[in-house]
């Protein structure tokens, strides 16, 4: 998992680190740079929500068989305090996972340990795969 996510597109972005993962767990962190920030020089928002995202995602791959695809169908998160340096950890949690849908929880700690994003989301399972017989 963590060389999946270091090769991916959205880790080498954001520069995500997986720090854990078990079957329905995953945790990442991220350092804030200055390319996290938007404006008023605090973590942007998409920032977070992509993290919540991809621990989710990462969380989901750990309850599905090796080599499914699962794809977010739908996240909603409340940024909940303002994040302008340290790491910022995320944990994901699979809450239930039926045979085409999981839905996950995450909170994202700023490094004192604040809750600075909360998110509740739907992922699908076995997306664009096609069956054999």
């Amino acid at each position: 998992m963590a060389r999946r996510l270091r090769e991916s597109n959205v880790g080498r972005l954001f520069g995500f680190e997986l720090k854990a993962a078990e079957a329905g767990r995953a945790v990442l962190r991220m350092r804030v740079a200055s390319k996290h920030k938007q404006v008023h020089g605090v973590v942007h928002g998409g920032i977070l929500a992509a993290m919540a995202d991809t621990a989710g995602g990462l969380a989901t791959y750990m309850v599905v068989p090796r080599g499914t695809r699962v794809a977010t169908v739908e996240m909603k998160i409340n940024f909940l305090e303002p994040v302008d340096q340290g790491t910022i950890t995320a944990e994901a949690r699979v809450l239930r996972k039926g045979q085409n849908f999981a839905v996950v929880d995450c909170e994202v700690h700023d490094a004192a340990g604040r809750l600075a994003a909360k998110a509740l989301m739907t992922f699908a399972i076995g997306v664009g795969e096609t069956e054999r017989s």
